[in-house]
């Protein structure tokens, strides 16, 4: 998950102080103690819901206020997580929706439906749009086709569904 909004963000934080007074209640907790490996599973799996959530908040707060004079180097290990790359470059670029569709050559409200969809609704011409509009390049790019193991069966809708996911 990422958190693409001022609106998230928030919700976002709130999520996470919920989550660290739980963890702290957990680890105070008189009846837990007397079975710890009950209590560090509580603890640990309310735990890591912090850890994700730092992780988020940290993210955000990394692009919202990146130098947008400073070029922004962003990895990508699988071409599913493009759009993300397109959203967090909007938001280290420091452009609104509508700004950017007006670079792209797109209305402002495709732009937010595309966002708030990873992009899922986007033809690859307005994908394209946004990637040129934000002047992104690609180094090093590397695409690797297995030729020796390429399914000789169509895919099934279902089957690219749970790769996306």
């Amino acid at each position: 998950m990422m958190i693409k909004t001022e609106k998230q963000y928030h919700s976002t934080q709130e999520w996470l102080h919920k989550f660290e007074h739980t963890v702290s209640q957990i680890e105070n907790n008189e009846t837990l103690k007397a079975d710890p490996r009950r209590q560090k599973f509580y603890r640990d799996s309310y735990q890591s819901q912090v850890v994700e959530l730092r992780e988020q908040i940290m993210e955000y707060e990394t692009l919202t206020t990146h130098d947008p004079k400073t070029p922004l180097t962003l990895n990508l290990e699988d071409i599913n997580d493009l759009p993300l790359l397109l959203i967090k470059a909007r938001m280290a670029a420091k452009l609104s929706h509508k700004e950017l569709a007006d670079l792209a050559g797109l209305e402002e409200a495709q732009i937010q439906e595309y966002e708030e969809n990873d992009y899922e609704t986007a033809s690859f011409i307005d994908v394209m749009s946004v990637f040129y509009a934000l002047d992104i390049t690609v180094k090093k790019g590397e695409f690797i086709v297995p030729l020796d193991t390429l399914r000789r069966t169509p895919i099934t809708q279902e089957e690219l569904l749970s790769k996306t996911n």
